[in-house]
């Protein structure tokens, strides 16, 4: 993108198309209602998130007596993801091969055998593996899940991406509440049932993902030209006109991307191999580990050992402060999702980032003084600190980790700096979550200062408030591209590159 339509992401179009683009709500347009709406068959993959549920089932006692009260390192093992780090190799292969759909149905069903796996565990061995499995489907599904928003929306795109990952909460709801009714039964059954639950989006996905249109652009890249003609008429038009202005504009633009692609070779070292790429890799690289080590994974996945910390143990107080809180980030969260294109995504990172900052060292000042003098005063105040907060971490990394990531990227480089980002996002959760249980117990409240220093150090936003490199031309993104064919052939795809500034789409 150019720098104006990186800082202001407003998308541009073609003298003359821009008249006919609809720009009205998306629930009064014949096409884009339906798609929109099916949209969210794709959009619940964020849901599965099983790291809310653990934090629901650490509040259970019935749980921590089952497994031998897991502390430490079993505990960090619990919680690491590392079955999405193993999955990420393989997941956009199955999902380029096969499709965006299938790829979002094997991980549905990966999901499913590793959710009967866990509902029916009697050891923490077997408990471990079977997050390890959902963790694996999980990266099949949600690699690719981003994709029918970027390849099938038009106008509404950046709501929609955004909302992928703020959806993340509407799980955290169901998890939360679901071990806030089950903690009182007095058996396997309090966390069998929430176990089970967790298998609701994956089961509405493997009966319901046929009906999302498959991406137009896969089935242009696989030859099925006539079907990808066929869903843009039927989704971004109010008449299923095939012949209609935008779907001629779409149509060709999306061929040319590929013609792009087929004679352009991109490689691992082109994306830090010119200033402007170096910025690009250094604001995802600082985005994804801020995103999850920015204090957040505390209440995220410890939420138990925080209140603990504080006095609380009673089961019911802090279930239930589990449960209020996810339906408060998933509110937050969603409304920032459709305020990302009104306030900025840059605006929305510096409040995001100084509200996290300043509200942390008011907390970290009450966990210390709780933990000298126990002060009850300061306890009841990290209980209004961690909402406060939350606020501010949901007006941007919750709705933007997604979407930010590809608006700065070019097409030639966005499917490797997606593979990236989500590889920087598993190996920061994967250290978080295995070390937070083991520094709280090591160092207490002190542990909170690592934060502060983090939230203080910020390069994330340093970098995010530059300009990249002004240009989206395919030499100077991408230098050590390989052309095919004869010089006429590379003026031709030069020409077509050009015509592909006017619009960046996925």
């Amino acid at each position: 993108m150019s720098p104006t339509a990186a800082a202001n992401n407003q998308q541009t179009f073609p003298p003359g198309l821009e008249e006919v683009i609809y720009r009205g709500k998306w629930y009064k347009h014949k096409g884009i209602r339906p798609l929109c709406l099916l949209l969210i068959i794709a959009l619940i993959t964020s849901s599965t998130n099983d790291g809310s549920m653990m934090n629901g089932l650490q509040s259970v006692e019935v749980w921590q007596t089952k497994f031998n009260n897991p502390e430490g390192s079993t505990k960090g093992l619990l919680n690491a993801n590392i079955g999405g780090l193993l999955g990420l190799p393989f997941a956009p292969y199955i999902n380029d091969h096969f499709g965006r759909r299938a790829g979002i149905l094997l991980g549905s069903l990966i999901m499913l055998a590793g959710v009967a796996m866990q509902a029916t565990c009697n050891t923490i061995s077997v408990f471990i593996g079977a997050r390890g499995l959902i963790g694996f489907g999980l990266t099949f599904a949600q690699v690719r899940s981003m994709l029918p928003f970027l390849e099938v929306s038009i106008c509404q795109r950046g709501a929609l991406t955004s909302l992928f990952n703020s959806l993340w909460y509407s799980g955290n709801i169901v998890a939360a509440w679901t071990t806030f009714g089950t903690f009182r039964i007095k058996n396997d059954w309090a966390w069998r049932i929430p176990s089970i639950l967790q298998a609701l989006p994956s089961v509405v996905q493997v009966a319901l993902i046929w009906f999302v249109p498959e991406s137009p652009r896969w089935l242009i890249s696989k030859g099925k030209v006539a079907q990808a003609q066929k869903i843009l008429a039927r989704y971004h038009t109010e008449d299923n006109n095939e012949n209609d202005p935008v779907v001629q504009f779409e149509m060709n633009e999306i061929q040319t991307s590929l013609e792009l692609e087929r004679n352009t070779s991109v490689s691992w070292v082109s994306l830090v191999q010119t200033p402007g790429n170096r910025k690009r890799m250094r604001v995802i690289l600082g985005i994804a580990f801020f995103s999850q080590w920015s204090g957040n994974g505390l209440v995220s996945y410890y939420l138990n050992d925080v209140l603990e910390d504080i006095g609380i143990t009673s089961e019911t107080i802090k279930t239930l402060y589990n449960g209020i809180l996810a339906i408060y980030n998933l509110v937050i969260a969603v409304v920032a999702s459709f305020y990302v294109d009104k306030l900025g995504r840059r605006t929305l990172f510096l409040w995001s980032t100084f509200g996290m900052t300043a509200t942390w060292v008011l907390w970290t000042l009450c966990e210390g003084l709780y933990a000298t003098s126990k002060n009850e005063g300061a306890g009841r105040a990290i209980l209004a600190f961690i909402f406060v907060y939350y606020f501010f971490y949901d007006i941007a990394y919750s709705p933007l980790l997604v979407a930010y990531t590809v608006e700065i990227t070019p097409f030639a480089m966005r499917a490797k700096v997606l593979a990236l980002m989500n590889f920087f996002v598993s190996c920061s959760l994967i250290f978080n979550q295995y070390v937070n249980p083991l520094a709280l117990d090591g160092i207490g409240w002190k542990y909170y200062l690592v934060y502060l220093g983090w939230l203080t150090k910020n390069l994330t936003l340093e970098e995010t408030s530059r300009l990249f490199d002004g240009t989206d031309a395919v030499d100077e993104i991408v230098p050590d591209v390989h052309r095919e064919g004869h010089h006429g052939e590379k003026e031709g795809l030069d020409e077509k590159a050009g015509d592909l500034q006017h619009v960046e789409r996925a």
